[in-house]
Formats: C-alpha cells, structure tokens, sequence
C-alpha cells in the first residue's frame, strides 16, 4: 500500500487524533488559545500518531484509548517545533508563520511549555503509569539533546558517535515509544511492544540521517528552505562530519564553516553545501540510513504477518527515499 493510500485508510481515526488534538490545545487564556491553534493549523505529517494506529493493530485496537497515546506524542513533538524555531530562529515552517515570528520567542518557549503539560495530561486520560512514565522519560531525553546540539553548535571535531547519540535522543526516541505506546495502550504482549519499538528506533535514526541529507541536498522548493540551513545555524550533521574526513575537502570546508560561524548564521552557506555535496560523505551517510532501515525491515520479522506489518514496512522505505 502506498503511503497516500494508508493515509486514506486511516482518515476516519486520524480525524479523531485531529479533533482530540485541537481540545486538547484549547485556553480560557485567549493568547495562550491562539498560539497553540495557529501551530495545529500548520498541519504535517502526523507521522507519530500513525505509527500509533498501526501499533495498535497488533494487540486490542481501541480507538477510544488509543487516540490519547497518538495526540500526547504529537503534542510533544509539537512542542519541540516551537522550542526549536526558537532556537533556530525560524520564521517560517511549514509555509506558515512560526509562533516566535508571528508572536514573540517569550509567547513562543510558554506556548511549547504548555503543549508539553497538556500531553501528559492527555495521556493520564488512560491512567496507566507507565504510558506516563515513558512519555515523561521521553520527554527528558529530548530536553537533553536538544542541549547537546546547541552545545555542538560549530563544532567540528565532534565524532559520529556523537552525533547518532544525539539524534537518538532528539528524533528517534519519540518515533520509537510511538510504536511502542501503540502496542502497550492495546494490551499487546511484551515481546511485540519491544520489537515495536525497536523498529521505531531504527526508522527514527533513518529519518534524522535523511532529513540531515536533504538539508545538502535537497531543493528550497521541496524542503520549503535554502539547502544548508542547518550549517547556517552551526548544526554540523552526518554528511558535513563525513566530509570532514577526506583530506582534499577538510580543510577549505573548515574554513567556509569558520566564516558563516563569523556571520553568526546570516552568510552564505552555499559554497561550504557545493563541498560537501562533492565528497564521500553524501554516499556515506546514505549507506548509513539504508543500513538503520534494513534493521527496522529485520524488527518487523519478529511480528505476527497482518496488515499493519506491511504498512510499517512501507513507511520504513518511504521514510529512507523521501524527497520532502
């Protein structure tokens, strides 16, 4: 099944995500109220409430239960969006406005604080402790990588070990309980939550890697940015680290980093793109990603042979090839 076509497939109970996600962000405070609206209009993917859904179907499929673990995991992931336009001091995402552009970074860090309480709150809807304690715990990790990557931030001798460290932290770790929180809301069996899980770890890191490459490599039309946005931001990612390992390349790449570093993010950024473009570290990262997929492929083995097996699968290599 094609991915538009899963989509359609699920429009019914993502429309309920849509509603219960759209109660869960309304405020008595009319400020508070508008920020939070104007961020669920932006729309996207809604990729982790999907991965929700599709968990779900391997144990007791509750909608009604469900649709809590699937809207307190996009608020979260909500949350880091207006936290990281912040930080990246974006104005748009999305096409649209960002909170911090169309209110101010004070409206900006409160409106993705809030977000962050109503998803536990959400998810006590459930009153399992231990959907609450994952979440809480995710919520931590992400706090904390997102810290190592501002402290990162133009460092050119950090390693790739590193790296994967953080984006474990930053992107996979949600798409992971995703899975997982999918299967325990549904009273799935143990090994099928972890194996879940797992799968959602593998296919977080195959995001983050690809997201990092089409910021090289991919067009401002289909990325809805300029290509090197990251470096310009001083976030050095897989395809820049790899670069740097190739003697031809290292050295004028260090130095075009060193100037935008100067420009404090408002120089050019395409010479040091044309660069890394020319290397080995496109191939390289690429090989990586292709690698984090076929292990996610392998995790799925392990799980009973319905319908929402092969969709995970279809997500998996859509998430590896994806242009946008």
């Amino acid at each position: 099944m094609k991915l538009m076509q899963l989509y359609a497939s699920l429009k019914s109970d993502l429309q309920t995500i849509e509603d219960t996600l759209a109660q869960s962000v309304s405020s008595d405070l009319p400020l508070l109220n508008e920020s939070a609206q104007h961020l669920l209009k932006a729309g996207g993917k809604r990729l982790r409430p999907v991965f929700v859904l599709l968990s779900g179907k391997f144990g007791e499929y509750d909608l009604s239960r469900i649709k809590y673990v699937a809207a307190a995991l996009e608020l979260i992931h909500m949350a880091s969006l207006v936290h990281d336009d912040v930080i990246d001091d974006a104005d748009t995402r999305r096409g649209q406005p960002t909170v911090k552009a169309k209110w101010d970074n004070r409206i900006a860090m409160f409106t993705g604080d809030y977000i962050n309480g109503k998803a536990l709150v959400v998810a006590s809807e459930l009153g399992d402790p231990r959907i609450h304690q994952i979440l809480s715990s995710a919520i931590v990790q992400m706090c904390i990588g997102e810290m190592e990557q501002i402290r990162d931030f133009f460092n050119t001798e950090q390693t790739v070990r590193h790296y994967l460290l953080r984006i474990r932290r930053k992107t996979a770790l949600l798409i992971a309980i995703s899975c997982q929180l999918g299967a325990i809301a549904a009273g799935a069996p143990e090994n099928i939550c972890n194996a879940l899980y797992r799968y959602g770890y593998q296919v977080g890191m195959t995001f983050q890697i690809t997201d990092d490459l089409l910021d090289i490599c991919g067009t401002e039309k289909k990325i809805g940015k300029p290509p090197g946005s990251d470096l310009r931001q001083g976030n050095i990612t897989l395809p820049v680290l790899y670069a740097l390992q190739e003697p031809p390349i290292r050295e004028p790449l260090l130095a075009e980093i060193a100037r935008i570093r100067e420009k404090e993010g408002a120089a050019d950024s395409a010479k040091a793109v044309k660069l890394v473009r020319s290397s080995k570290g496109i191939r390289e990262s690429e090989k990586l990603a292709e690698r984090y997929m076929e292990k996610a492929l392998k995790e799925l083995e392990r799980l009973p042979d319905v319908p929402a097996r092969r969709n995970l699968a279809d997500i998996a290599k859509f998430v590896a090839q994806r242009s946008y």
